[in-house]
């Protein structure tokens, strides 16, 4: 194919998890199992704070847009790996590696966005009780959330535009189950300086920023827990908050070793699992990491069940 970019490449090879038959099976089986579950999970927990009156506060609306974007985030990827599986092909076109890339950055953002997000609403909540209703209002959530889907469709947009104007020439395999920046950049043969420095820069600061300010609503709400008196109390508040720390760590280390480390130091193999432990994992747990010690949730559910 020959349009703006000048590539003689008009589609790419998705090379899956691995070579080998029996393995890939299993993977494959892995990976559906994942997948279904991250799908009903995510999709219940937004049918329990929809239809319970009593979930329709702040931290409830925040969940269920997080558990929307995990079932947008893993159906990105996932389906496309399973149907090569089923149909015998590695093949996706340049246009759609464009797309699947586009929509794997401004899904990865809206994540980063609302876990911070999230973690403010905790902050207030936690440190500013008597005035949480009075700063937590509708409009200023709707307000985060618009706010986060323009910031992260501009960002991915920008990285799209970007990959779509180098041209890969010979080389069209790449050793991955979806189009990811990493390997892409790998095969151009452009000069793919200025993609790299965005990401560096402009990527780095649109990842750590919010990063910053969960770290940072954290200790403050730490702060707050150790000066209550009760050690029941204080217990239950580190158990959840420590499920929930672990999910972010899990989700900004994982992007942080394959996103913003220098290119020599990248390794096809590496890179694989950490992206599976943000795209697939990641999104399967956080229903149940946010729901399971959410007493609200539990019992909205088992109303609805009942």
């Amino acid at each position: 194919m020959r349009g703006t970019n000048q590539s003689s490449v008009s589609e790419f090879l998705l090379l899956g998890l691995s070579r080998q038959p029996r393995q890939q099976q299993l993977l494959v089986l892995l990976f559906l199992s994942m997948y279904l579950a991250t799908i009903l999970g995510n999709l219940l927990l937004i049918l329990v704070v929809s239809t319970d009156s009593r979930l329709h506060t702040p931290m409830y609306f925040f969940l269920s847009n997080l558990s929307f974007v995990d079932v947008c985030f893993s159906s990105t990827t996932t389906p496309k790996m399973l149907a090569n599986h089923v149909l015998g092909s590695q093949t996706i076109s340049f246009s759609g590696c464009l797309t699947q890339m586009y929509f794997l950055f401004a899904l990865a953002d809206m994540d980063n966005f609302l876990l911070a997000v999230m973690a403010y609403d905790r902050f207030v909540a936690v440190c500013h009780p008597l005035r949480y209703t009075t700063k937590m209002t509708n409009q200023l959530c709707a307000l985060l959330v618009a706010g986060s889907w323009g910031v992260a469709s501009l960002n991915a947009l920008l990285h799209t535009l970007l990959m779509a104007r180098l041209s890969f020439c010979a080389d069209n395999t790449i050793p991955h189950f979806f189009c990811d920046v990493t390997p892409l950049l790998k095969l151009s043969c452009s000069d793919t300086h200025l993609n790299e420095m965005m990401i560096l820069t402009e990527g780095a600061l649109i990842m750590i920023a919010p990063f910053v300010c969960i770290l940072a609503s954290y200790m403050h709400i730490t702060c707050a827990v150790l000066r209550a008196p009760s050690t029941k109390g204080r217990w239950k508040a580190f158990s959840t908050c420590g499920s929930h720390l672990a999910v972010v760590f899990l989700f900004y280390g994982t992007i942080i070793a394959v996103y913003f480390n220098p290119s020599s130091c990248h390794s096809a193999e590496k890179d694989t699992v950490a992206t599976v432990l943000y795209t697939v994992v990641t999104p399967m747990l956080n229903p149940f990491i946010y729901s399971l010690r959410n007493r609200d949730l539990k019992r909205a559910l088992g109303k609805m069940v009942g």
